[in-house]
């Protein structure tokens, strides 16, 4: 019998263990059978597509439409990039995006060049799409890197289903984030 399995990605500069949420939703879904492995990324600070990607293709060997992704914000990305180097015939159950983003608002210029390649690569989403049709979008109305028209990309490109959360921030202070666990069947 295959396993239920989830993905977690953080966010740069974080860590597996440095965002609250993580460790609930970790919790939650291991109480409705799911296995699940928030990865530590290399390089967090200055996180690298290539070596975030690589990253994810040397630890996941297993992917299959028992297998979902959540990411916050350039896990996000970095979930889209895994996804478009997948095998053809590969499918997964579904993607989970907290205040993902294919642009950035209010970056320094340290911030702005480590976030250049991300922002500036093309993603296919046609070829995320051909892996995964089950996404969904979570944001905040008040990110300070994030904008909420953000959400319009992931709506459009992926046929997300968007929720928007009043006063979240960047959800890196967040104890939980019940509206997830609806997506986990």
């Amino acid at each position: 019998m295959k396993m239920k399995k989830v993905y977690i990605i953080h966010g740069w500069g974080e860590s597996s263990e440095s965002i609250p949420w993580y460790n609930w939703i970790k919790r939650e879904l291991i109480g409705k059978g799911f296995t699940v492995e928030v990865f530590d990324m290399p390089d967090s600070e200055n996180p690298k597509i290539e070596n975030w990607v690589d990253y994810l293709e040397k630890n996941i060997k297993d992917v299959d439409e028992e297998t979902y992704f959540i990411g916050h914000s350039i896990g996000c990305q970095t979930i889209m990039r895994f996804l478009e180097k997948l095998h053809k015939h590969k499918k997964v159950a579904g993607c989970v995006f907290i205040v993902g983003w294919i642009n950035l608002i209010n970056l320094e210029k340290k911030e702005l060049e480590i976030a250049h390649p991300w922002i500036n690569s093309k993603i296919d989403f046609s070829r995320i799409k051909d892996h995964c049709t089950n996404f969904l979008a979570v944001f905040s109305d008040n990110d300070p890197y994030v904008h909420t028209d953000e959400s319009d990309k992931f709506r459009n490109n992926l046929g997300a289903k968007i929720i928007i959360k009043k006063g979240k921030s960047h959800f890196e202070n967040e104890e939980s984030i019940p509206d997830v666990l609806n997506f986990f069947k």
